[in-house]
């Protein structure tokens, strides 16, 4: 089975376009807004808002009581993740209802995520988000670049008063379009689907040096190729802009006409890959495995990478020290 890649041009602010299916719907949000547009994008569209930071400041609040994006909701990431021992894990459609009307979210409604923006890795937060919102059906997305540390860096004001979500009656379905599941990466690891696995992990992860601590061993799934999730970034938290987006897909011969799937440990890192190809990059036929290779590597399926029995011990002696 070949599934086949077409690109999209990407927009300016208000004409980021959206593929489901054979019809074809424009979005009223650019996939990333500046500070600056997003107080364009408030005065016009009315969107939500939501602070997905979690964490507490130095006397002890949350991020979000501390100084938020005014207006904005307390979403906390760990609301979008799944158990500890398989955070990737992706929450089925009754779920997501409840998630999403808990928060006000509604499938025409405009959201923008916002993350704090410490750092590369922190945008995988933003991304995941974004992600799951769109597979859930909503239309019109996008994520504050560089999150709260870009607002205040663009002198905007933080406010602490919360705003309490007007709970919605969304109900959830999952569009499969940005879906890749463990039966469609095993099925491209058995030679009956053709697709690029792309890992996003660092280069040690991906050649089996290092694990993540859920992961039931090191390695990467075969056949995989490696583009570190934090080449999106040229400096700093804020990720690149669509043109240089296109640039990088270009340079590394990303759109090869086969179907892409991003994966990481669980779905964080992979996620910028997603956004980056998918959003920025212009392909179309971009999904995310959200379970990763903790929960592949639990299942027991095959994997790459693997080091050998004396490689394990000397990772477990070394780690004594």
């Amino acid at each position: 089975m070949k599934l086949i890649l077409s690109t999209f041009a990407a927009g300016i602010v208000f004409a980021g376009a959206a593929i489901h299916g054979a019809a074809a719907e424009t979005s009223r949000l650019a996939p990333l807004l500046s500070a600056a547009e997003l107080v364009s994008v408030q005065a016009t569209e009315q969107p939500l808002l939501l602070d997905i930071r979690q964490g507490q400041d130095s006397d002890g609040r949350s991020l979000y009581a501390a100084g938020h994006v005014p207006g904005s909701v307390e979403a906390p990431y760990a609301l979008w993740r799944g158990p500890p021992d398989d955070a990737g894990r992706m929450h089925d459609e009754a779920e997501l209802t409840r998630l999403f009307r808990s928060l006000g979210v509604e499938t025409d409604r405009p959201v923008v995520v916002i993350h704090q923006g410490r750092n590369e890795s922190d945008f995988g937060s933003a991304a995941r988000v974004y992600w799951t919102l769109k597979t859930g059906g909503v239309k019109h997305l996008s994520i504050l670049n560089g999150g709260v540390a870009a607002w205040v860096a663009d002198g905007r004001p933080l406010s602490t008063e919360a705003t309490a979500p007007v709970p919605s009656d969304i109900t959830v379905t999952i569009d499969p379009t940005w879906l890749a599941t463990r039966e469609l990466v095993l099925s491209v690891v058995e030679g009956e689907a053709d697709a690029t696995l792309i890992d996003a992990r660092p280069e040690a992860f991906y050649r089996g040096e290092t694990a993540a601590p859920a992961a039931a061993r090191p390695g990467t799934l075969p056949h995989a190729k490696i583009f570190t999730h934090s080449r999106w970034f040229d400096s700093g938290p804020a990720i690149v802009n669509a043109s240089a987006a296109r640039r990088l897909v270009e340079e590394n011969g990303l759109d090869n006409g086969d179907t892409i799937v991003s994966f990481c440990n669980t779905g964080h890192w992979a996620a910028t890959n997603w956004f980056a190809l998918s959003e920025l990059g212009g392909i179309d036929n971009v999904k995310l495995y959200p379970e990763s290779m903790v929960a592949w590597s639990q299942a027991g399926l095959p994997m790459e990478n693997v080091p050998g029995v004396f490689q394990n011990l000397w990772r477990s002696v070394s780690s004594w020290f």
